[in-house]
């Protein structure tokens, strides 16, 4: 049951990556994308895996210890429940950048790789995309009169 909870969490987050990344120009995709319910599923799964390892997960986060968070990840519920975690905050991430780009008008063929670089890592994908809104709020100060 874990296992499948640990590929469902990123299997409840993938249609909403996969239309921020194919059909960025719907308008539902931007409707999806501006709602942070979209979360929700993926939290029921942490929610379902971290119970059982909940007094771990304290521990884990409350007196944070490299060791401790170890013997969390080694059990498959508490590997399950912080992959549940990165899956839903990487998806916050993803459509925060998805709808920073749209504001921006960053083109979607430079959005895709950085939204699939984001799912992959996020630590790399989220500080490139940084550089890019960047130059893309110059490129729009440049153009502005004044």
């Amino acid at each position: 049951m874990t296992g499948f909870l640990f590929q469902l969490s990123f299997w409840l987050a993938a249609p909403v990556w996969l239309a921020m990344i194919l059909a960025p120009s719907r308008p539902v995709t931007s409707r999806v994308a501006a709602s942070p319910l979209t979360v929700v599923p993926v939290l029921l799964v942490w929610l379902t895996l971290a119970v059982p390892v909940a007094p771990e997960l304290w521990a884990a986060v409350s007196s944070p210890d490299v060791d401790v968070f170890r013997d969390l990840v080694a059990t498959p519920q508490g590997a399950g429940a912080v992959w549940a975690q990165v899956i839903a905050w990487d998806l916050l991430i993803g459509q925060w950048m998805f709808l920073q780009a749209r504001r921006l008008g960053i083109p979607p063929l430079v959005m895709g790789p950085l939204l699939v670089l984001t799912i992959l890592l996020s630590p790399i994908g989220l500080p490139l995309f940084l550089l890019v809104r960047e130059a893309a709020r110059r490129r729009t100060a440049a153009t502005l009169p004044g």
